[in-house]
């Protein structure tokens, strides 16, 4: 998803973010200068987090940001993202990558959104801010 200049990964029912080789990684453009491959995560001969690769690549080719939305209660893929993080090269990019949370954004949804993940997701706002709601009486 692109707003304006920010690229969004969201994630709300997968399990991951993907693996690739990295002889296949290697072969995109920018990713020599944007990632130190070494401090990427391997499984054998694959680097995890594959999507996340690919949204830094992609912030970085446009002047953009990229931001990862995710479940909190999902702690494994905040990790994997902070890990695809600090294999970026440059601090000035690092800056532009973010993570939210859906619990986070919770608040500011309207109403049906709201509902629909708390019943089919179980995500709920964590109190983080208290957004008045547009569709209560006043």
């Amino acid at each position: 998803m692109k707003l304006g200049d920010l690229l969004v990964e969201a994630k709300l029912t997968e399990t991951n973010f993907q693996t690739a080789p990295l002889a296949k990684l290697e072969r995109y453009r920018d990713f020599e200068e944007v990632f130190d491959s070494a401090e990427l995560t391997r499984s054998g001969d694959f680097i995890l987090g594959y999507q996340l690769i690919r949204g830094v690549l992609a912030a970085y080719s446009t002047g953009g940001s990229f931001c990862v939305l995710c479940d909190a209660r999902r702690p494994d893929m905040i990790e994997k993202w902070h890990s695809v993080m600090r294999a970026v090269r440059s601090y000035a990019l690092r800056c532009r990558l973010k993570a939210l949370t859906w619990q986070e954004i919770a608040d500011f949804l309207p109403r049906p959104l709201r509902r629909f993940l708390a019943m089919k997701y179980g995500i709920t706002s964590q109190g983080y801010f208290s957004a008045p709601d547009p569709e209560a009486d006043c």
